[in-house]
């Protein structure tokens, strides 16, 4: 009964891996699509070798979100509460994705894993939820804001005598690089997740301890999800980023690109912070558009996104409280 519940809860992680993939591929290509630096197709191919890529570089996020987080008990309670937590962030990407909002799949599981631990009863240690997650989901968007907004007025400065049509061509060259770095982040940051997921199934099933190193097979399977989603693509999400919330130029666009990944990087490698892609690449496009002009960004539709941002940890705590309470009453 265990093997079958550790087996199902690993599959139901790596569909949530398949829709973070999907969900948030417009994190690292919107930008370069929208200013045709590169076609969707080929964006899409680029990000998803770079996301199966970047799952490689580390695991510090991976430990954070497998034993920072929750201590969900061993045996067929704890499984039921890791798999709860995982319907919760499914629903959550399947609702945003549904409506074109860029939500952040990174919350929806925190949030879906704190749901079911406190429905169950279980231990939530707030203190790794509040400097793991909540202080980096405030500080990263005013990082990528900030740091955006800089990378583009020295961009206006540098390149105030260049030809307007020559700058344009040379930054849509130079953004195939800078989405190539933000895909390359994005697997370095979500695909983890994932792997922490999977990994607190296997200890909570008895199959590994703690202190384990994150076995290779749990890299490759999330690694490998990730990068199918990507290429799947998430256009609905793609269009609210690459033009609803400014019409980017290339300069803009590779400023943005370059800031986001450049804290995605700094976040992982350096704190193990399991920050949002979404929040970090949208808050930057944010920026550069501000350098213009404060009415360049359709705030209306940033609002939008802001409120949605707001309420993915606890609407998706909330479906999965419900949904560990249905399967607690099934299978226990």
């Amino acid at each position: 009964m265990e093997l079958a519940l550790v087996i199902g809860v690993i599959v139901v992680a790596l569909v949530f891996d398949y829709t973070n993939g999907f969900h948030d591929a417009a994190n690292a290509i919107a930008t370069s699509v929208s200013t045709r630096a590169l076609t969707p197709r080929a964006a899409l191919l680029m990000a998803a070798a770079m996301n199966f890529l970047g799952a490689h570089l580390g695991t510090k996020v991976a430990q954070t979100v497998g034993s920072g987080i929750i201590d969900a008990p061993d045996g067929t309670h704890g499984l039921v509460i890791v798999g709860a937590g995982l319907v919760g962030a499914i629903t959550w990407n399947m609702i945003t994705w549904y409506f074109g909002l860029p939500s952040s799949s990174s919350h929806a599981l925190i949030g879906g894993l704190v749901g079911a631990a406190l429905a169950s009863a279980s231990v939530v240690h707030w203190d790794g939820v509040v400097e793991k997650v909540v202080i980096p989901m405030i500080v990263s968007p005013l990082m990528g804001f900030v740091l955006a907004g800089a990378v583009m007025i020295a961009i206006l400065w540098i390149f105030r005598r260049a030809n307007p049509g020559r700058a344009a061509r040379g930054f849509r060259y130079a953004q195939t690089f800078s989405a190539a770095a933000m895909a390359l982040g994005h697997g370095l940051q979500d695909a983890q997740k994932t792997m922490g997921v999977i990994f607190l199934a296997l200890v909570v099933g008895g199959y590994a301890s703690p202190g384990d190193p994150i076995p290779q097979w749990v890299i490759l399977a999330a690694a490998a999800a990730i990068s199918l989603g990507t290429y799947a693509g998430g256009w609905r999400i793609m269009r609210t980023l690459g033009r609803r919330i400014i019409a980017l130029t290339p300069p803009q666009g590779f400023a943005a690109e370059t800031a986001a990944s450049a804290i995605l990087y700094i976040a992982a490698m350096g704190f193990g912070a399991p920050i949002s892609t979404t929040h970090t690449i949208t808050s930057a496009i944010m920026g550069v558009g501000a350098t213009k002009r404060l009415s360049a960004v359709r705030w209306g539709v940033a609002g939008n996104i802001v409120t949605a941002w707001v309420l993915t940890i606890p609407a998706a705590a909330a479906v999965a409280a419900v949904t560990y309470l249905i399967l607690h009453g099934i299978l226990e």
